[in-house]
């Protein structure tokens, strides 16, 4: 199994840009406007990476191995839920010869609704961003106003 001790955006660049160019050139289900970019790859508190792939065909989280520890030994297509701090999402193992086992979690497939790879990207950061990001929690409960206090008249 390959462990990715730094971030693994340009190992996942190339091994996409090529299969854009090879198995998935000339699709139907490929958006020519968008091209092949990793977005927003950090560590989790589990201590594996995660961020969010753009390529011509889909949107994905994707989650690597950053250590040994707590990766899950599981089979291509097996699926296997992850915690991030906005909650719990199910990823579904995959398997490429040069990267090794990953999991993803469609977030987009097929991107054909994307009319620039700009918006691509501006959605994967903001899919990243959220990720990470603690749940919004509920505003306190706070008494009604009163009907003085709401037209701004004291008591």
């Amino acid at each position: 199994m390959k462990i990715w001790a730094s971030d693994p955006s340009p190992d996942l660049v190339a091994v996409f840009r090529d299969i854009a160019a090879t198995r998935m050139a000339d699709l139907p289900i490929c958006n020519a406007r968008l091209q092949v970019e990793a977005v927003g790859f950090q560590r989790t508190a589990a201590g594996h990476w995660a961020g969010v792939m753009i390529t011509p065909w889909a949107i994905n989280l994707l989650c690597l191995p950053g250590q040994l520890d707590g990766w899950p030994a599981l089979a291509a297509c097996s699926k296997h839920d992850w915690r991030f701090p906005s909650g719990d999402y199910e990823f579904t193992v995959a398997d490429e010869a040069s990267l090794g086992n990953y999991h993803l979690c469609s977030l987009f497939s097929p991107v054909l609704e994307f009319d620039s790879h700009e918006q691509a990207r501006l959605t994967a950061l903001a899919a990243a961003h959220a990720l990470f990001a603690e749940p919004l929690s509920a505003p306190a409960s706070a008494p009604a106003p009163t009907r003085r206090a709401f037209l701004g008249l004291s008591g």
